[in-house]
């Protein structure tokens, strides 16, 4: 990758037409361990969140030594990784061939699971392999309810009375047995871990066997904008919110279990941004060259307010003002000819902004890169690394970053 100390340098020294990523593996680094150190347990980072083998290979060396994965492809990008990396298949329904792929040939011994059905699968495979049973645990999902961004009870979990049937089953069985969930992803709301920790804690009373481990899945939020309508609500610090959910975990009398977690967001969102150019500005309507189908998913469904700053074109020629430029709110539209293509909130920019500038978009490390397409066979594939942080650039604020910072510059 190039090098560059700020996106806006990258901008301007590449004057790219195409979308380009700005990777700061500095920052990456700082999350990464800022979590390792808060969570007393086993960090697994969730590597649906982004798996590129950069970003991969940055969370090694910063410590991270265990992986959440969920599918072939991402057993194949941990060991890639990490020869010697610990994987948690903590995706609950699997086909059988993932399953003995997991288990043969990647060793994997922690999985996850809601049905009973399931069980079945996996001890077919555990039976043909002649592996035994108390090597493998398996992980009961529980079902929860709560407040997220993104609500994750609707696809996955046991209720409360099926996860002890199941549990009881496991150890009859003579797996070892633990107990999962995952309550959202970007989740501020510390009652909504309290209620998956109570269930858990009436679970493991109920079915009355051994439990090795409770893992309390992913959800941690990551610092984003604000909505310039809305009242500023400040992210929780990720030491005081990890501290907060291990207390309840105290609480509810389930400390003396090894813990695990599966950060994703939090760890990764803050490392990536991407500069984006201004391909028309129609009133107040904005053209640009990326949108939902590649880097803005999170922006479309209307969830986050993505922070973001202008990079103005200094060879463009612009009308004298007699004022200072001011925030204006302009409808962002995707690069595609999919109607769809419009992200749902504004961007807050200000009202100098003209086609052919360059908007930087911040913390899209998490599920940009993911969930990208190559529809209209637009797909963004450029990187640079930066090496300063997004919140320390200097420029023209658009949508507010995670400090307000008053008066436009």
């Amino acid at each position: 990758m190039q090098r560059f100390e700020t996106a806006q340098d990258a901008a301007l020294a590449l004057r790219p037409d195409q979308p380009v990523y700005a990777f700061r593996p500095s920052v990456l680094a700082t999350d990464a361990k800022s979590f390792l150190s808060a969570f007393r347990g086993q960090t697994a980072y969730a590597v649906k969140t982004n798996g590129e083998p950069f970003v991969l290979d940055e969370l090694v060396k910063a410590g991270v030594t265990a992986f959440d994965v969920a599918s072939p492809a991402e057993f194949a990008a941990a060991r890639a990784a990490s020869a010697d990396a610990g994987m948690f298949y903590m995706h609950p329904v699997k086909a059988q061939s993932d399953i003995r792929l997991a288990l043969e040939t990647y060793g994997i011994r922690h999985v996850a699971l809601d049905h009973e059905d399931e069980i079945a699968k996996i001890l077919r495979i555990v039976r043909a392999q002649d592996i035994a049973p108390s090597d493998i645990t398996l992980f009961v999902r529980l079902a929860t309810k709560g407040h997220a961004a993104y609500e994750l009870s609707k696809k996955f979990g046991a209720t409360a009375a099926h996860a002890v049937e199941l549990l009881q089953r496991l150890d009859r069985v003579g797996f070892r047995a633990g107990l999962t969930f995952h309550v959202g992803s970007q989740v501020e709301d510390l009652d909504t871990y309290e209620r998956a920790i109570g269930t858990a804690a009436w679970v493991k009373g109920r079915a009355g066997v051994d439990i090795t481990a409770l893992d309390i899945g992913g959800g941690f939020p990551a610092p984003y904008g604000r909505d310039l309508k809305k009242d500023a609500r400040p992210t929780p610090e990720i030491g005081s919110l990890v501290a907060k959910i291990e207390q309840e975990i105290d609480a509810w009398g389930l400390g003396d279990l090894p813990l695990i977690a599966e950060p994703g967001r939090v760890v990764v969102a803050r490392s990536l941004s991407v500069v984006v150019r201004v391909l028309l500005k129609k009133g107040q309507r904005l053209y640009i060259n990326d949108g939902v189908w590649s880097s803005l998913s999170d922006s479309w469904t209307g969830k986050i307010t993505l922070p973001a700053r202008l990079i103005p074109d200094p060879a463009r020629r612009r009308a004298p003002r007699s004022s200072a430029p001011k925030l204006a709110p302009y409808r962002v539209m995707g690069a595609t000819c999919d109607s769809v293509d419009i992200l749902s909130r504004p961007f807050w920019l200000p009202d100098t902004v003209d086609t052919g500038d360059w908007i930087e978009i911040g913390h899209i490390g998490a599920y940009s890169l993911a969930l990208r397409t190559r529809f209209n066979g637009f797909y963004p594939d450029t990187f640079v690394e930066v090496a300063t942080p997004y919140e320390d650039e200097e420029g023209l604020e658009g949508v507010a970053t995670v400090e307000s910072r008053g008066a436009v510059r």
